[in-house]
């Protein structure tokens, strides 16, 4: 499999890199429209979709794809791209330099390996998990190319949680972390696996928002933490994901669940 693995790692980063850079062109300077779900999009999601499709088609034409913008029913195959196209479309369009581009690479169903690049940043985030899949391989996460590792640090005011728009307002105080909230659900779990923050959470994320951050966050040592009862993964072909939410918190370990978990007992419930 190394072969493969390496394949689908240079593909992930050409690409990326590629439409990053066009859509840095068009960063800030693009107006959005309001989609029927309440979300923005504008023409550089729609380019930046059919480009990524396309690429993938090319280079994987075995390989199913799923899409936020198009392709949003799971095809039948054993191997499945999950694209979020311009993840942070609000930030994008408005001059915010956190957004990118997130692809989550399936195996029946299951996400085992994710890249994330933010262009503005200038930072690749890529991983390899593969969990219960039986895949082998080596299970790593990097930002451009420097190991991830998730934080060992106990809760003090002077490390970060990351909330979502949505799940703000469920907050109790006194909260044991210092607050931040970042508009992109891919980033906001990254800062977990790079080690800035202990914990994030996201409300309503779709499994283009999480697909390709899953394995990069189990690759660094963090814990996904789904907050309904039913699993996320593997996934089911034939079903539509665009109205589906998957609500989630992420930690930097074990321990930490018990610490920020009670006070997303209402998002929980919601």
């Amino acid at each position: 499999m190394k072969d493969f693995w390496e394949s689908v790692l240079h593909f992930a980063k050409t690409t990326s890199n590629k439409v990053g850079s066009e859509l840095l062109a068009d960063f800030g300077q693009v107006q959005p429209k309001e989609k029927p779900d309440g979300t923005l999009v504008t023409q550089s999601d729609k380019w930046a979709d059919e480009e990524l499709r396309n690429a993938i088609a090319s280079a994987f034409p075995t390989h199913g794809i799923l899409t936020e913008e198009s392709d949003r029913i799971l095809p039948d195959t054993e191997w499945c791209w999950v694209v979020d196209p311009l993840d942070g479309t609000t930030n994008f369009s408005r001059g915010i330099p956190i957004w990118g581009i997130s692809l989550g690479l399936l195996y029946r169903g299951t996400p085992v390996f994710g890249y994330v690049y933010i262009p503005p940043l200038n930072q690749s985030f890529h991983g390899f998990w593969f969990g219960k899949t039986g895949l082998t391989g080596p299970e790593r996460a990097f930002v451009n190319n420097r190991p991830l590792q998730s934080s060992r640090d106990e809760p003090t005011m002077n490390h970060f949680f990351s909330f979502c728009s949505r799940s703000i307002q469920v907050i109790r105080h006194p909260f044991p972390c210092k607050i931040r909230m970042l508009g992109v659900a891919s980033y906001n779990f990254l800062t977990v696996a790079a080690g800035l923050t202990l914990g994030s959470v996201e409300a309503t994320p779709k499994i283009w928002d999480i697909a390709g951050v899953y394995p990069i966050v189990q690759a660094a040592g963090g814990v996904w933490v789904p907050l309904e009862s039913a699993s996320i993964f593997p996934l089911k072909s034939g079903l539509d994901y665009s109205d589906r939410s998957f609500p989630t918190l992420v930690v930097a370990q074990n321990e930490l669940v018990p610490i920020f978990g009670p006070f997303l007992q209402e998002l929980h419930k919601g």
